[in-house]
């Protein structure tokens, strides 16, 4: 068995086309997991990770794809996600449990917004990375202002590790900041890494680069300090300790560089996932555990029990602890439901029940495998630290398997709201069946992915995260369930909110010859940051304690639909403040009814106003186009951020209302001739 210490659960995660799937593909290449290379848009059989048709055709990743691979003396679990913002769940649960990650930068685009989000989630799950500039082949290829552009606006400790030797089409390899040797990769894949000399012209270059590296380094390490000022030589291990310490804290970013396309530099990095990059052991895991589930209270309203006594506690990624595991994706096949798990404490085999912390219910494990991309490899045994797949296991996204005392409970998964719906219905009768299957698989797969009905038509309503991702679905439903659709114009999501603060005081009386109902509920209600917050301040027995979580759900129900246009009403914290009750006629029932009519009333009065959601624009052209650009995305309501001037070409970042939006693909290329590209992504819900 692998000490736990020699494995990295790590992903790759970076914008749209900074080249994460051909660096996963050179991965598995240099650690001996595949023995040829294919390339994303190659021909041939295509990269190892896009095994989806979909992914083939369109020459981007759009489910997250696990592996695992060896280098050397560490096993490296790896997870590629998507680029594309339309996704983003693939990343938000990769990253949920992984623990450290590789962002991947364009060494010419450099942070572009997708950077952002996923910095952004790397940051909510505190998970340790590096940092792998690519493309240094590309002309235009700037690593300096990559690096600073990371400082800018992710506002991280980033500082290179090496310093390139040549750039665009004279790039030949790195300078190794660490060890001072100029790493070159010859072959026919590049798979021979060759140390050699530092080139005469770049080594006061390289000196300088060491010397900035080893300054910021000096701030976590008193004895480097204590060795640079005596002008002391700093041993490569003492080096290697500090930035692995540093990177672990999140206050260092370590800088790689390199060409996947033209295999340079890829066995560097994973020298540095293996150096740098957290164990299982190395990372803290808390869990809301109880020693004692079943005498706890209940109520109706309830989905899971309310234990007796809560506590965090921390887990220990040890085999012989007690079983502490956490489903975090789900495909649905033909033999049943495939569901990744990471195992944080204990050890698990077929055969074993386990308890699954939401729905209170045990469940046997029937088949552990190991995924490589699309196919598995089975499994006897799977210990903390794994990253496995159970076959035919009942469950849902973010549930929690343990056994043993204490029961716990992880964190679940921040979840984006969708932006966009569609209207669909089957064109013929028979479409109807195939239909309904492929909506509720793909809900059950993908978080982000909602079906409704429209009240008014009829017509079946699913909502995503853009229009590449709902576009996604309407070929998965043609070509894997035989079923054709007519597709409506798509719809914003609209939102609602209040505008300032309204009080209630309602009272629920209803006598119908039998008991009675009564609730009785006083507060207000205000503007927050927040989607929605509950407060409690009853004092006294008001309301008794156990219809307090009732009244929550009345208020939330009332969340679901606001007054205006029917739209979710978002943006509002509740404050329950008193009230009062009856002994015999007071019911969950009636709490619930009181305070869903309380808040309708109270919005009401609280000057409701409908919020559009806004997208951030990305847009890149060549400097030739971009007054035209500008005054497209101006005539689309759009606020200009600003731009920021390359070689030969423009990247100008606007927000726009979603609204405005649709079609924009087209509208772009016929603007710029073809040469322009951009991306998007939610910003936030604002005024309209």
């Amino acid at each position: 068995m692998i000490p736990r210490t020699r494995i990295r659960n790590i992903g790759i995660s970076a914008h749209i086309d900074s080249g994460k799937t051909t660096l996963s593909e050179r991965i598995l290449f240099y650690t001996g997991r595949i023995h040829a290379i294919e390339e994303v848009r190659g021909g041939g059989k295509g990269a190892t990770m896009d095994f989806m048709p979909e992914e083939k055709l369109h020459g981007i990743t759009i489910t997250s794809a696990a592996t695992t691979c060896q280098w050397h003396d560490t096993q490296i679990n790896l997870i590629d996600t998507p680029g594309h913002v339309d996704f983003t769940i693939e990343v938000e649960r990769a990253l949920r449990v992984l623990d450290g990650a590789v962002m991947v930068l364009c060494a010419v685009a450099g942070v572009q917004s997708q950077s952002i989000t996923v910095d952004r989630q790397m940051k909510r799950y505190r998970v340790p990375r590096l940092a792998f500039i690519n493309k240094m082949d590309r002309t235009g290829a700037d690593p300096l202002r990559v690096v600073q552009g990371i400082r800018d606006r992710l506002q991280l400790n980033a500082v290179l590790l090496q310093y390139p030797i040549g750039s665009e089409d004279q790039f030949q390899g790195v300078i190794d900041l660490v060890e001072m040797t100029a790493d070159y990769f010859e072959g026919e894949n590049g798979e021979n890494l060759v140390k050699k000399a530092i080139p005469e012209p770049l080594r006061d270059e390289a000196q300088q680069a060491r010397d900035q590296l080893l300054d910021t380094l000096s701030l976590f390490s008193e004895p480097m300090t204590e060795m640079l000022l005596a002008g002391e030589e700093i041993p490569k291990e003492l080096i290697w300790q500090t930035i692995r310490q540093a990177t672990l804290s999140l206050e260092f970013t370590p800088v790689l560089l390199g060409s996947a396309f033209k295999n340079k530099g890829v066995q560097n990095l994973l020298d540095a996932v293996a150096l740098y990059l957290p164990s299982p052991v190395d990372r803290e895991v808390k869990g809301l555990g109880t020693g004692d589930w079943g005498l706890g209270t209940r109520t109706s309203n309830s989905q899971s029990p309310v234990p007796s006594t809560q506590s965090l506690i921390t887990l220990s990624p040890d085999p012989d602890a007690s079983l502490v595991a956490l489903a975090f994706k789900l495909t649905v096949e033909s033999f049943g439901q495939l569901t990744y798990t990471r195992i944080y404490s204990g050890t698990l085999k077929p055969g074993d029940t386990v308890y699954n912390s939401r729905t209170e219910q045990r469940v046997q494990i029937g088949r552990l495998v190991r995924m490589h991309a699309n196919k598995r490899e089975e499994l006897k045994v799977a210990v903390a630290g794994d990253i496995v797949a159970l076959l035919g296991v009942d469950c849902a996204s973010g549930d929690t398997f343990c056994s043993g005392e204490p029961l716990v409970s992880l964190e679940k998964m921040f979840v984006p709201e969708p932006v966009i719906t569609l209207a669909i219905t089957p064109k013929k009768q028979e479409d109807s069946d195939r239909l309904s299957k492929a909506l509720n698989r793909f809900q059950r797969e993908d978080p982000t992915f909602r079906l409704s009905i429209d009240p008014e038509s009829g017509a079946t309503l699913i909502s995503g995260m853009g229009e590449l991702h709902l576009e996604i679905y309407l070929e998965r439903i043609q070509r894997e369930y035989n079923a054709e659709v007519f597709v409506g114009t798509p719809a914003v999501a609209y939102r609602e909110t209040i505008g300032q603060q309204a009080t209630f005081d309602y009272r629920f009386k209803k006598q119908s010859g039998g008991p009675g109902q009564y609730a009785h509920i006083t507060g207000w209600i205000e503007p927050t940051e927040e989607p929605f917050v509950f407060e409690n301040r009853v004092v006294g027995g008001a309301i008794p304690k156990e219809y307090i979580p009732a009244c929550e759900k009345g208020f939330r129900e009332a969340m679901q639909s606001g007054k205006l246009q029917g739209y979710p009403v978002i943006g509002v914290k509740v404050v329950l403040d008193g009230g009062s009750y009856h002994p015999i006629d007071s019911s969950e029932l009636a709490f619930r009814s009181a305070s869903h009519q309380a808040i309708e009333g109270a919005i009401a009065k609280a000057k409701p106003y409908i919020l559009e959601p806004i997208m951030l624009v990305e847009v890149e052209t060549p400097n030739d186009f971009m007054g035209r650009v500008q005054g497209d995305l101006s005539s689309r309501r759009g606020l200009l951020l600003g731009s920021e001037t390359m070689q030969g070409y423009t990247v100008i970042r606007a927000e726009v209302p979603l609204a405005r939006m649709f079609g924009y693909s087209t509208e772009l290329r016929s603007l710029t001739s073809g040469m322009a590209t951009f991306s998007m992504e939610f910003a936030c819900y604002r005024q309209s």
